[in-house]
Order: C-alpha cells, then structure tokens, then sequence
C-alpha cells in the first residue's frame, strides 16, 4: 500500500489548525484501504511576540480584529464552522491567549516518545473546548501527561531551554518554504495545500499527488 507522508503546519491557538485537523482526519478515514498516512505536526507561532504571561484574549483579539463587534462575528462563525466538525470550541472560557512556543516544545518532545497526535489533540482539545490556561506551565504539563507523554520529562523539558533550538529550526525552515499562514500542509516533502480544505478536497489531493508520484516513479 502506498504511504504518504503529511507534514502538518500548524498552531494550538489557530481555530482553523483544529478545523482543518478534523477535516483531514475525515479525509483520511475515507481513503482507509487505499493509503497509509505518515502525519507529523511542525510548528508555527501565530503570535511570536506574545509575552510569556499572555494576554487577555478578548482584549487581545478585539484589538487585532478591529473592534468587539467584529470579535463576536468571527468568533461566532468559526464557532459554527467546527461545531459542523464535531467540535465545540467555548471562546467564553477562554480567558488568556498564551505564547506558544512552550506547547511547540512538548509536541515536539511528543514526537520523539511516539504520543505527537495525541499530544497536539489534547492541546487544541484544552484550549478552544475547556478553556484552560496554556499559559500555565503546570497546566501545559497536566495536559500533555493526560496524553501519554510522561511527566517528569515534560516537567524537565519546561524548566530547562530542551527543544528550543529544535523548534526555532523547524520554524525557520518552514519560513524558507514560503509558509506564512497557517493550516498548511507539506504532502511527501514536495507538495503543499494551504488552509482548512473540506475533506473531501484532501481525498482528491491525495489521489492525484498518489498518481503523479506512481508517475515520476516510472519515468
């Protein structure tokens, strides 16, 4: 069976990266018996030069939407938007806008202990459904051991710079490969589709990036 690969660009505070994570996986299911996928999450900060305490999100997005009347319209549409994937996103809970790069370094940490998808649901699941903190490092460290990563070593990645080195690369070699915006998806190192496509725009792009790969293959 024919694997493709997926590199997934994202954030754990970009509504459309947990959009576009359903999205995908629905795709995904469909093409079961026709593909084996190998996905990995890469980082990217939405807001790089949030402070390390965060900020208020309401203030924080009013401000960079333009005003608490448009805050509420978009808020409210990709509300509506993920409740039709099966998400329940509650912007009333969710008080501070983090910085995220602590949360890249434990996906990235997840991947090396083999819990990365597990890891990264679980931390889009505790910012946009249950409103919790992320600005926190206890509750950063809650959350991923809730995932299977093991504690201690979250504990020691949070208090020491383990990752960051890592993390920065992986950012800057995503820049390098003119991703600017977020979801956006690296197919087989090679491919990129942007943005939280419908599922079933992903089944069509995986079958005929699997024919043109079969294709080059034979040439």
């Amino acid at each position: 069976m024919q694997r493709i690969k997926v590199d997934i660009v994202s954030d754990i505070v970009c509504p459309w990266c947990y959009i576009g994570k359903r999205r995908l996986e629905k795709a995904i299911e469909e093409l079961k018996g026709e593909f084996e996928f190998d996905i990995s999450y890469l980082p990217f900060e939405l807001h790089p030069n949030m402070p390390k305490e965060g900020r208020n999100q309401k203030e924080y997005l009013t401000e960079k939407f333009g005003g608490e009347e448009r805050y509420h319209q978009l808020t409210a549409n990709v509300t509506s938007v993920a409740a039709e994937e099966g998400l329940h996103f509650d912007y009333s809970q969710q008080q501070n806008s983090p910085n995220t790069r602590d949360a890249h370094r434990l996906i990235w940490l997840a991947k090396q202990e083999g819990v990365q998808p597990e890891v990264k649901e679980a931390l889009l699941n505790a910012y946009f459904e249950k409103g919790v903190d992320l600005t926190k490092d206890d509750n950063l460290i809650d959350v991923a051991e809730s995932a299977g990563l093991d504690r201690n070593k979250a504990m020691a990645l949070l208090s020491s710079d383990e990752g960051l080195v890592e993390v920065e690369y992986l950012e800057q070699l995503n820049t390098q490969r003119g991703v600017s915006g977020v979801p956006f998806y690296i197919v087989n190192d090679k491919y990129g589709i942007s943005g939280a496509q419908p599922s079933s725009s992903f089944v069509s792009a995986f079958r005929d990036i699997s024919e043109k790969t079969l294709s080059e293959a034979s040439k």
